[in-house]
This record gives structure tokens, sequence and C-alpha cells, in this order.
């Protein structure tokens, strides 16, 4: 298959040397070409549980109208606060039948898709998302980048929901982890990351700020940290079955305790790499302008929307929005913003399932 994995960062490297490897024509593009020259004439060099190796991708290119031409499938493991400019690059470009998948999406595909109706593209594009990153990878050089842990399960939502069934023959053939959880929206509270990272955050934040690296997922996990993601995490799960969505949640306590999650028996491996040792400071990293300015702010509005208490989603956004000096309770993500918040749920409903 056509691949086109669209961004420069860790799960985008990691994209594209494994579809390469499976045998599918990847072509990566990053707006910032010069970056992609040594790619283009070297490969990627893949280092997972089998060993080092280096991967040849079919383009590199700073032209995403290229990358795109003929690609079945449009993938974009990139953080949430990247999807609207790219969005807005690749509307002249996407065509009918094409699937666009975001993993995570952080409600993306909602956005993407009238960004791109916005530009004039009248094109049927199915857009999806999913709850994590199909990898756990950092890249350990400008070619060069690491894979801990693969997702074992991959539960996607579809925008419209309506062409779900396309959409997810198409993605399943580069990640046969895939399957469907409903409309957008149940793929966007599938996302992990609002749920794991912005307490790290709150609760790390004197080491974060002191050490010049710490890691997270190592010292900064500790059974009071647990505690409250857990019960941030049943709020999430509470929202989901306030608006209908069915099992599996995906409870986050299975990313520690088993091997069920969407990586499976995960922790202790992204443990052991020690690649999450790093630098994050609390004002850019993206665990903060991604997972908690956009993704923890779109769970709050969407329980305001349910009648769901949040109480910790609530308090967390009001500790970061403390030391950030901003309010958080309105974001650009929120249902409010995106003018959904009037609508009855039926309404809604409607609307994720057969689009705008």
């Amino acid at each position: 298959m056509k691949i086109a994995i669209l961004g420069g960062g860790h799960g985008c490297y990691a994209a594209a040397a494994d579809l390469a490897e499976q045998g599918h024509q990847v072509r990566l593009w990053r707006r910032d070409a010069a970056m992609l020259h040594d790619v283009q004439r070297e490969g990627i060099v893949l280092k997972d549980a089998q060993g080092s190796r280096t991967v040849r991708v079919a383009l590199a290119t700073g032209d995403i109208g290229t990358a795109l031409a003929g690609a079945g499938l449009v993938l974009m493991p990139t953080p949430a606060t990247a999807q609207a400019d790219i969005a807005r690059a690749m509307a002249p470009h996407l065509s009918h039948g094409q699937v666009v998948f975001a993993p995570p999406g952080t409600f993306g595909s909602f956005v993407m898709a009238r960004l791109v109706r916005a530009a004039g593209n009248p094109a049927e594009v199915t857009w999806a998302e999913t709850g994590t990153l199909p990898y756990l990878a950092r890249k350990h050089g400008p070619r060069e980048v690491n894979v801990t842990v693969r997702a074992i399960h991959l539960p996607t939502g579809v925008y419209p929901a309506r062409r779900a069934d396309h959409a997810l023959a198409v993605i399943g053939q580069a990640y046969p982890a895939v399957h469907g959880c409903g409309d957008a929206l149940s793929g966007a509270l599938m996302n992990a990351g609002p749920i794991i990272h912005p307490p790290l955050m709150v609760m790390n934040a004197a080491p974060l700020q002191h050490f010049a690296k710490w890691d997270i997922h190592t010292e900064g996990t500790q059974p009071s940290v647990r505690a409250v993601t857990d019960r941030l995490d049943l709020e999430r799960v509470a929202v989901r079955e306030a608006l209908g969505y069915g099992a599996p949640h995906y409870p986050l306590a299975d990313h520690y305790q088993n091997d069920r999650w969407m990586y499976g028996d995960a922790h202790k491996k992204l443990q052991k790499s020690g690649d999450w040792r790093e630098h994050i400071d609390l004002h850019t990293h993206r665990y903060i302008v991604e997972d908690t300015e956009l993704g923890l702010a779109l769970l709050a509005s969407v329980a305001r929307f349910a009648g769901a208490s949040a109480p910790i989603a609530q308090g967390i956004l009001a500790m970061v929005g403390a030391f950030l000096g901003r309010e958080l309770r309105h974001g650009e993500r929120t249902l409010e913003a995106l003018g959904l918040a009037a609508m009855g749920r039926a309404q809604l409903q409607q609307l994720l399932h057969d689009g705008e």
C-alpha cells in the first residue's frame, strides 16, 4: 500500500521505518526538507528488540503534494498542536477515498475534516483516530529511532462514522491491531495522554524544574500519583458510559498491572529503556500544550456536556492553568469552542455519524 506519513517526530520516524520494513511504499514528509536529506540518501536506522538495522523509505520529501499523491493511507502520528497547520497544508492535495489516521487524535479527526472542507476541498476523505501512538518510541539521532514497544490494541473512532468499514479496512493493512470503537469522539475519549501525563506534570512539577532530567515513569510514578491517575481515568470511563460508548474502555490500570492494555505489558519496558529520563519544560512540552491544554480540556468539556462529574480533570486544569498563568477550561478543543456544546446528544451523534 502507498502510505504518506506526515511529520518529523518520534512516531513518524518509527512508523516510516516499521511500515517500510513491512513492504509498504512509504513517503515521509516534513516541513524542514533539509532534515530529510540523509533519510532519503541513507534510510532510517530502526532499533528494537530485534536489534538495529537500516530501513529505506520510498521517498523523503518536503513536498506534501508529492507525498500525498495516490496514497491510500495518510498517517499523522504528530502532536495535536500541529494538526491544524498540517490540515491546511494538505487540504489542496487530498483526494476521494483517502483515509487520514491520527494516532492519537485528541478529536483532531473532526477538527481537520472541518478545516479541509473550509479550504474548499469537497473530496470524500475519511478521518480516524485512536488512543495512542502505535509505538513507544524515541529518536536517538536525526535518522535513528528506538522502538521500545508496539501497540497490540488500537481502538479507533472514525469520522464520519458511516464510513468506518472503509477506514478500518485501509488502516488494518498497516496496523492489524486496529479495531473499531465507534465515532470520532469515542476515539478521542480513548486517548491515554490526557490521563497519564497531566497528573505526572502537576505531581512532579518540583523535580521536573529542579533536575536537568527526570523520569516521570520511574521515580515520578509513585502510589500517590497512581491514585490520582486512576481516579482521573475513572472519570474518563464514566464520561464514555454517560454517552453510551461501550466496553472495552481500556482502563489505564491495565497499563501498570497486566497485559490487557493497548501496549500490552509495557510499563516495565518503558522504565527499563531509559528513553523517558528527559528534560520537560512545564510551559512548552507537549504533555502540557497537547495533553493538558487540548486533551484534558476536551475531556472536561465532554463531561460537562454529558452531565458527568469530573473533579479531578477540572482540578488538574486549574493547577496547570495556575502555573501557566492562563485559563484552560475553555480551550480550542472543547465542545464549546467547536460549537458543539449546545447540541443535544442525538444531534451530536447524528453529526458524528453523517459528517458536516
